[in-house]
């Protein structure tokens, strides 16, 4: 009963207290103010990519944005997205043919064969890789990986689709790998003894069994990857280079639609021109480009997933 007495006196002496009251009441504003500034941010940043994009798309017909010719810059300038576009698409493509097997098999070392000391060792120095600027893995490419591949493809380019897009697979390894492993560990124990109790070996437990298993977010970290590769811009920048020819040969230069807007707001581009303009358009695109990967992501992760 003198617990009972106490604990209602302290009630009613904080019920008395106005600055706690006042406290209360002030902080969910002030918790909602804080959730709502990414809401705010994105709204803003989306409503600036529309509204001047709009003044690129009313100015330049569509037959001319999908074509393959590309020259903000000359003196009859012409706009067409297409060759951006493709140098994206052929640097993203063989960013994941190096990101998604190394990934995916380091994620199956990682969850079913390492030791608890090996992985303590091995996956922190696995992931320094995403901690290291990208403009770093740039001069990598352009100063060591182009060098390299000149030996074995005697007329690549100095810049080139190949030497970024292969880094650029090198810095999303940690990102597959780790999303990987964990859609893996998420896997019941009981799947990898029942496998292991009728006889599988553990090769066997892991591909397939386990794999298939987590299969939805394996599958989630592989898009999540290109998203990642679709928005790269230092590496293509600096290695990749700037021509704006669309072709397919991954040893000539290419020019991704990041490094187009890198390009441009070097200050060619003069403020209020339709070139300026173009990389709000340019911007867009990319936008749409990672929200719909993200979005099937979700899908992927929401549809496919498996409920233990």
């Amino acid at each position: 009963m003198e617990n009972q007495t106490n604990v209602r006196g302290i009630i009613k002496k904080n019920l008395a207290n106005d600055k706690g009251r006042f406290v209360e009441n002030l902080m969910p504003r002030v918790f909602l103010v804080a959730a709502s500034i990414s809401i705010l941010t994105t709204i803003g940043i989306v409503l600036t990519l529309i509204l001047d994009a709009y003044k690129f798309f009313s100015q330049v017909p569509l037959r001319e944005i999908f074509s393959t010719k590309l020259a903000p810059l000359s003196a009859n300038p012409s706009f067409g997205i297409l060759p951006i576009i493709n140098g994206t698409i052929i640097t993203s493509f063989i960013a994941m043919c190096v990101a998604i097997p190394v990934g995916l098999t380091a994620a199956i070392y990682l969850s079913e064969f390492a030791s608890d000391k090996v992985r303590r060792i091995v996956k922190p120095i696995m992931e320094v890789l995403a901690g290291i600027p990208t403009i770093v893995y740039g001069f990598f490419a352009y100063s060591f990986v182009t060098p390299l591949l000149l030996l074995l493809i005697p007329n690549l380019e100095a810049k080139n689709a190949l030497s970024p897009g292969i880094v650029m697979g090198i810095m999303i390894i940690p990102l597959v790998a780790s999303l990987s492993e964990d859609a893996m560990n998420s896997v019941p124990n009981a799947l990898r003894e029942g496998a292991l109790a009728l006889g599988a070996t553990k090769l066997e437990v892991a591909l397939k069994v386990i794999v298939p298993a987590g299969f939805s977010g394996i599958l989630a970290s592989f898009i999540l990857g290109i998203s990642r590769a679709i928005g790269e811009t230092m590496i293509v920048a600096i290695a990749s280079g700037s021509s704006k020819n669309f072709t397919f040969d991954i040893t000539q230069s290419m020019q991704t639609m990041t490094a187009y807007i890198v390009e441009f707001t070097s200050g060619d581009a003069g403020s209020g021109t339709l070139g300026y303009y173009s990389l709000y358009a340019v911007g867009l695109l990319l936008f749409s480009f990672t929200l719909f990967m993200n979005l099937i992501a979700q899908y992927i992760l929401k549809r496919f997933r498996e409920e233990y």
